[in-house]
């Protein structure tokens, strides 16, 4: 067997369609390492071995072969989102253990092109919270085991840090994806509203949820999005001078940033600055009120989230979660608090192409039985620590974490790019700048174990 497990998605992929290496070649090494590590990790709430490598069977059948971009290429689906033959649980002992009739339009897109599905991964009650533990299990971030992996897609984050796959899906309604890439080493986009289809949970929280792919280079996040977003892998432009600002003071009022990311914005705006673009320092005009309109709209989407399920099954932080959002679903279905949001920042995009900030203000929680502590507490730490992707969530607008520098522990520290609707090949084009100057590693420590 070579050494496929640890390379990229476009390795894989291009290995396998000039038949240097089979799908179940490659499927059988990622199920090896799955197995030796996750028990370490906590990645995976089920892992699909015998489905997989037959599934991986029927890749090297297709006719098409040579055309698919994700040939072989193994992947992880975050569990809230339906697999065909596998039950999604969404982190609850609540919710139905019913295999799924049909794919999510998300992953039958990822299995056109090629992909191999290897397994679901684990993610808080709900999708509720930035730290993933709960009754399937814990995710722990890679390059700190004794850190969760960050929520909601943390089990997503985790595999892909850790070498399991090389690409995974997760998605994004407060900050699900960014979370844990900035936690993990990993690169993401949330898309902008409409960019890939969502479908997630109860009406996609309003419209403030987005899926989208994580990955451990730029290459391979263009890649996986392309395919997601149905429009084939968007082209590498040449970079353009670009009008930035960079913001380190945190959206929410109270919430101080520690210095690894404010230095971390200042050394990459340094970075962009000279490669020619135009970086100014300039803090976006947020509201007072975003924290409590945030506060709204994250319990509101977990009350509907919650209708119909057995509340003495959820966890006591995720019934509380949804007591509080009830009273606020009928006020945050008019859009109005995030059309006033949008109107306030719109000016600030006028003027500047892309917002740099921190993607975290500090390093992730430790892991442990946080579905197990109370409601206010888990809330309290979330906003502590993740004050920077809510707002575009809110506003809907494209944004992405990128790795850049290291904490004192050496786990990644990363920042967060911003645009305008319509952007998302703006940032990955910053985004492969920041990759080509600073480069990062691209696996913990642990893949190589």
């Amino acid at each position: 067997m070579g050494d496929w497990a640890g390379r990229s998605a476009a390795e894989i992929a291009a290995a396998v369609r000039e038949k240097r290496v089979t799908p179940r070649e490659v499927a059988a090494e990622h199920l090896a390492r799955i197995e030796r590590l996750d028990g370490r990790i906590g990645a995976f709430r089920k892992v699909r071995a015998e489905a997989a490598l037959a599934e991986a069977d029927e890749v090297a059948s297709r006719t098409d072969l040579a055309e698919l971009p994700l040939a072989g290429v193994p992947v992880a689906v975050k569990d809230n989102l339906a697999v065909r033959g596998e039950s999604h649980r969404d982190g609850s002992a609540a919710t139905s253990d019913t295999p799924a009739a049909e794919d999510h339009v998300t992953v039958a897109r990822l299995r056109a092109a090629g992909a191999v599905v290897v397994g679901l991964t684990n993610v808080p009650e709900l999708c509720v919270f930035g730290t993933t533990e709960g009754v399937f299990g814990t995710a722990r971030n890679p390059w700190d085991t004794s850190r969760t992996a960050g929520g909601s897609s943390g089990g997503s984050a985790a595999a892909v840090a850790a070498g399991l796959v090389p690409i995974a899906l997760g998605n994004d309604g407060m900050g699900s994806l960014r979370i844990p890439a900035a936690n993990c080493g990993l690169v993401t986009l949330k898309p902008g509203h409409g960019v890939v289809p969502a479908g997630i949970g109860n009406g996609d929280w309003f419209g403030m949820s987005e899926n989208g792919p994580l990955a451990t280079t730029v290459e391979d996040l263009r890649l996986m999005l392309g395919v997601l977003a149905g429009t084939g892998v968007p082209r590498a432009e040449e970079p353009e001078r670009r009008r930035i600002a960079a913001a380190v003071r945190s959206p929410l009022a109270g919430v101080s940033v520690s210095r690894p990311y404010t230095t971390a914005v200042r050394e990459a705006a340094g970075v962009l600055a000279r490669a020619g673009h135009r970086v100014r320092r300039a803090e976006p005009p947020y509201p007072l009120s975003l924290g409590v309109t945030a506060l709204r709209h994250w319990t509101a989407g977990t009350a509907v989230d919650a209708e119909g399920l057995d509340r003495a099954l959820l966890a006591r932080r995720t019934r509380v979660h949804a007591a509080v959002g009830r009273r606020f679903v009928r006020s945050v279905r008019t859009g109005d608090e995030r059309e006033r949001l949008r109107a306030r920042l719109t000016p600030f995009f006028t003027e500047y192409d892309v917002l740099l900030t921190p993607a975290l203000a500090r390093r992730s929680p430790e892991a442990g039985p946080w579905h197990e502590r109370g409601w206010l507490r888990n809330v309290l730490v979330n906003t502590a620590y993740s004050p920077f992707t809510p707002p575009w969530n809110l506003t809907g607008w494209p944004a992405m974490s990128v790795p850049f520098g290291s904490l004192p522990s050496g786990a990644p520290c990363a920042v967060q790019l911003v645009g305008r609707p319509g952007s998302e090949s703006v940032l990955l084009g910053l985004a492969e700048e920041l990759e080509t100057l600073r480069p990062w590693r691209r696996t913990s420590p642990v893949a190589g174990s």
